[in-house]
């Protein structure tokens, strides 16, 4: 009986260490291949930073523009003659969902 146990203890405590040496060996060459370095031709992201973009694209229609188009495509954009008007029907609704929020936020009981 104690020959069994011992046997077993035995095969146990070989069976862990083989285990955890093909464990190694398995995190060992994932390691590795996960390690690599980026290809030649990739441009570092420090210098793309630096660039000066030549050629852009109109966010309306997605045409190429030129730097002095795209400029003035945004001073328009920035400045609109008319301002967002909101109806007072969608304004009312806008603050009583506001109002809900903060009750619901101090009074999760109750249900509004």
């Amino acid at each position: 009986m104690i020959r069994q146990k011992a046997g077993k203890a035995v095969f146990l405590i070989l069976l862990t260490a083989v285990s955890s040496f093909l464990i190694k060996i398995v995190f060992f060459y994932h390691k590795t291949s996960v390690i690599a370095l980026p290809p030649k031709e990739d441009i570092p992201e420090e210098i793309l930073r630096t660039e000066i973009i030549v050629e852009a694209r109109s966010p309306i229609d997605g045409k190429p523009l030129t730097p002095a188009e795209y400029a003035q495509l945004q001073a328009q954009l920035k400045v609109s003659p008319y301002p967002a008007q909101l109806s007072p029907k969608i304004r009312d609704t806008v603050f009583l969902l506001r109002l809900r929020k903060i009750l619901k936020t101090l009074f999760p009981f109750i249900n509004f």
